[in-house]
């Protein structure tokens, strides 16, 4: 049987962006279910766990975030532009969308949308919670956009984000990336090479 990995991001994540396009190439490698879950560390995961959102975070910590997004920018090749004007933005419609693009169309579309998200944020600069971006955003994925767009404005998936949430703290989960396999939780695109460790062991 493939295996499921559940993927918690946050839309505005960085370490997402870095580690997209390797998740989703471990995924089809090891023909493993690929299933995205954007959750809401603000309001719900990061009060839970002890995190906070980057601007309470002390100076020293926020300073140390940008050397290591230029460490891994660099060490992976990924462009990232480490302060983007549009950072950060208010998720919630834009993460309701993905969530009613998974319900309705399913995980790949979904998955799509959020890592077009991410790469208009962090490498070209764009406002994902302006609407006529998004709407862009979804029509370069193949979406109806404005179908989607009328279809995120509907209340069930704001409680579906937050059933996801509690969910995805329930299971451990405390920042973005998290992969979770079975039992097995990895949070940080710099634990890939363990999630592959892990894919190959189950075969």
């Amino acid at each position: 049987m493939a295996a499921a990995i559940d993927y918690y991001l946050s839309l505005s994540s960085p370490w997402a962006h870095l580690g997209a396009a390797r998740i989703e190439a471990l995924a089809a490698a090891h023909g493993a279910n690929l299933r995205v879950f954007p959750c809401d560390y603000r309001e719900v995961v990061f009060p839970a766990s002890g995190g906070l959102p980057l601007p309470k975070r002390s100076p020293q910590r926020q300073a140390y975030r940008l050397a290591e997004l230029r460490r891994w920018r660099d060490h992976l090749g990924v462009p990232i532009v480490i302060q983007p004007k549009a950072f950060p933005f208010d998720e919630a419609f834009c993460a309701g969308c993905v969530i009613a693009v998974r319900e309705t169309l399913g995980q790949a579309p979904a998955l799509r949308l959020s890592h077009r998200v991410l790469r208009a944020l962090w490498e070209e600069e764009q406002d994902p919670a302006d609407r006529a971006v998004l709407a862009r955003l979804m029509a370069d994925c193949g979406l109806d956009a404005a179908r989607v767009l009328a279809l995120g404005e509907e209340p069930r998936w704001a409680a579906m984000r937050r059933a996801d949430s509690e969910a995805a703290l329930a299971r451990g989960v405390f920042g973005a990336p998290t992969y979770a396999i079975g039992e097995e939780v990895f949070w940080g695109q710099d634990r890939l090479d363990f999630v592959a460790r892990h894919l190959a062991r189950l075969g």
